[in-house]
Order: C-alpha cells, then structure tokens, then sequence
C-alpha cells in the first residue's frame, strides 16, 4: 500500500503541474465596438488586436446582464442572476437617510452586505474549484464579494472587502494596472512549478476617466470633445497594460503554456456632455451598447485561431470553457458550454439575460428588481420590458446583422416571431407573479 501511495503523491502534483496557466482579462466598461479588431475608426488596441488574431474570437459575445457586479457574479458562478441572486451593484438602504455606498459603513446596512456575501460563498464558484484543484489564484483590480481569499477562494488577493472600511468593488485592488502591473508579475514568476490563474479586473476604461497626458493629446487629435477623447484614451490604456502582460509572459517563458481569456463586463457609451456618465441605451441596458462584447480565448498550440462573426457566446461559457481546456471538474447543470467544442457552439439556438435595478430592492426575490429580459436566436433579439417595472413598455425586435445598433424596431412587423421569442423567455425564466408583485 505504502508504494502506491507514494506514487499517488507524486502523480497528482504532476497533473496539477502540466495543466495551463490562466490569465483572465477583465475590460470594466467598454463597448463592444471600441477596438481596433473590432473596427473602431480611432481608437487603437494593437495589442488586444494582435491578441484577437491568434485567439479563438468571438465577436458576439454577451453579457447575461448590463451591470457590473451581477456580471461578475455571474461569470464566478456561472450562472444567471436570478439563479445566483445578486441582480445589482449595492443593497437598497434600510432607512432613507442612508445612501447605497456610504451605507455599507452603518452597523446595521454592513451586517446585510455581509449575508449577501455569505450567500455568495454557499455557492458553487470558479475560482474555489481551481483552488481545490491545485491552482495559485491571484485577485486584483474589480472585486465584490468580499475578502477574496476568506469570500473568494483565491490564494492571495490585492482588495480588502472590508464594509467597515469603506470596501466595496476592489479598493486597494484597483490600483493595478492604472499604477502599475508588479504584483502579477512577482506572483506569475514566484512558484513555476504550480499553475497559477490571475484575475486581472482592472478598472479601465472605468471612470474616472484621467488617462495619461500623452494618450489624452493623442486623441484630442481625433475629437474636439475631451470628454469622449479621454475615454478613447483610457481604452488604449487598457491595451497598453495588456500589451505589458503579454510581454512578461513571454519574456518569463510562460505564455505557450497560458490559457488568455479575455471579455468585458458590461458595455459602455460615452455621453460627451459629461465625462463620468455613460449615454442611452447603454450600461445598464439590455441594448447591445450594453451587454455586447468580444470574447477572446487564446493558448498556442492548443487553440486554432479563428474569428467567429455568426455564432452566439457568453460570459457563462467561460468557466466550461475554462474546465475543459484544463480537465477541472464543474457543477452540473450550468447553462454555459465549452466554447472550443465546434458542434456545441454551432447547434446553439438561444441566449438569454436580463436588466435589474442598480440597487437590489429585494435579495430574496430577484423578479422584484427585474426591469427587462432579452432573446437572442440567431440575428434576432427580442427586448421585452418586465410589466411591474415599465407597464408601458412595448416589445422591441431587432435583426442585428442588418440592423446592429437597433435603430429599427420589427415587432409590429412580425408578431408570430415576437411571440415564439417572448415563449422562448418564459421557458427560460417565468418572474414569479408573486415575486413581481408583493
């Protein structure tokens, strides 16, 4: 017995050890058109562009929701957010003289964030299962839930997470990238012979928008309105970090055996009026200026380079994905697929999602803080507005290949489609007339 144990002791580092490092790039903020690959007329990603050219790309990739942290939740889950329950960014203050951010400080408001976050660490989530199969896992820049190694299941993280201290979306953590890019490179080259996942959730584009000076000059060249000119900026800055990423993966002899996955959380339109605020139809919209973006997978060797203009993808697809490439285990039952299996994305009809309130009204029952559902199957979307919360609101239907920034509303046009998709939703999630309701 003793031999065979010894050789399971030094079969299973050994596994753990030819598995690939996983860098997860994390745009905060972004449309799905603001790239250079993606055909932007001014902005320049020459990085991510270069990335996109050797990556499997999907250029229809989703969103299942327009808002940051339920997008987050909903990529560590992989689930949608009326599974997982945490449908927007803040709780909705107990007491009207408390305001959603500075609450998280009051005893009694800390003490509901804490069990929103217990809530999240009872769940199934990606990071834990790298973890618990032999990863190093770093956190840095955007994070939610809590203290992301006692709430998050990483190894080491950058953000505190602590309420009482003013902790919310990453605090210490989001100085990465914008000041520098040290901890992942010390943490990258610090163990070689364990893998290691990195989560890269920098805050860029993310306001505040204050690029560096000579980025800021270069496409004040390209628009006279600095508002938009400085977040064009800040999405060459992205790449700029992203480009230095790269080059220490290479430069460390690492990046043939890293699996990059990169996507946005939600979209983003500048307003040129004002350079912290995002324009119609797009953050927290189920418009496609809002839930749109590239996803990018990309191991050489391993992955065939391919753009993928036709077929549907999601952030749910991105710990399947990620399980498969890696042989790690994942919960049964998740809607998302591999998306290296050709035939699963092929023979892929439908995707789903949903809009919220940005303060959740009511934990327990996410249908109250619903706003708005989406279809897509094949070039058709189906924008359908939730009753309680827009009682005038129409179905809209969009075909997006003809019509990609949905200036051309068809439902009138074709009511038997509007209602196969609004069947289609049902399927998917029904809000419970009681939940809506009460």
């Amino acid at each position: 017995m003793k031999p065979l144990l010894i050789l399971l002791a030094c079969l299973l580092p050994l596994a753990a050890r030819q598995r690939p490092n996983i860098l997860f790039l994390l745009s905060d903020d972004q449309a799905w058109g603001d790239y250079g690959f993606m055909g932007h007329l001014h902005i320049e990603t020459p990085h991510l562009d270069a990335l996109a050219a050797r990556s499997l790309t999907f250029t229809r990739g989703y969103s299942p929701v327009p808002l940051c942290r339920p997008s987050l939740a909903s990529i560590l889950t992989g689930r949608h957010p009326h599974e997982h329950r945490i449908t927007g960014n803040d709780l909705l203050p107990p007491r009207p003289d408390l305001k959603a951010l500075a609450g998280r400080r009051d005893p009694d408001f800390g003490q509901r964030y804490r069990e929103l976050i217990a809530h999240y660490r009872q769940q199934p989530n990606w990071i834990q299962s790298l973890r618990e199969s032999g990863y190093r896992t770093l956190q840095t820049g955007k994070w939610w839930e809590g203290d992301p190694v006692a709430d998050g299941g990483f190894t080491a993280g950058m953000t505190h997470g602590d309420p009482a201290r003013g902790g919310r979306h990453g605090d210490a953590g989001l100085a990465i990238g914008r000041q520098g890019l040290q901890p992942i490179k010390d943490f990258t080259t610090s163990s070689p012979d364990t893998p290691w996942f990195v989560w890269y959730g920098v805050f860029l584009p993310h306001t505040p928008h204050n690029p560096p000076a000579d980025l800021l000059a270069k496409y004040l060249q390209k628009t006279d309105n600095e508002n938009i000119a400085a977040y064009w900026a800040c999405c060459e800055w992205l790449d700029q970090t992203i480009g230095e990423l790269l080059a220490h993966l290479e430069e460390s002899g690492q990046l043939d055996n890293t699996l990059i996955l990169y996507t946005c959380d939600n979209g983003w339109i500048q307003d040129p009026a004002d350079r912290n605020l995002y324009a119609p139809r797009s953050k927290q919209t189920i418009y496609e200026g809002g839930i749109r973006t590239p996803i990018l997978l990309s191991w050489p060797g391993h992955l065939q380079p391919l753009r993928d203009d036709e077929h549907l993808a999601s952030n749910l697809d991105l710990w399947p994905t990620a399980a498969a490439l890696c042989d790690l285990p994942l919960p049964a039952g998740l809607p998302g697929i591999n998306l290296t299996d050709r035939a699963a994305v092929t023979s892929r009809q439908s995707l789903f999602g949903a809009d919220y309130s940005h303060d959740i009204r009511d934990f327990a029952h996410p249908a109250r803080n619903l706003e708005a559902r989406y279809h897509l199957r094949g070039p058709w979307k189906l924008l359908l507005p939730h009753p309680p919360a827009d009682p005038a609101g129409e179905p809209q239907l969009y075909h997006l290949l003809n019509d990609p920034h949905e200036r051309h509303n068809l439902a009138s046009e074709h009511p038997d489609l509007v209602e196969s998709l609004r069947q289609g939703l049902n399927d998917w999630w029904t809000p419970a007339p009681a939940q809506a309701s009460e």
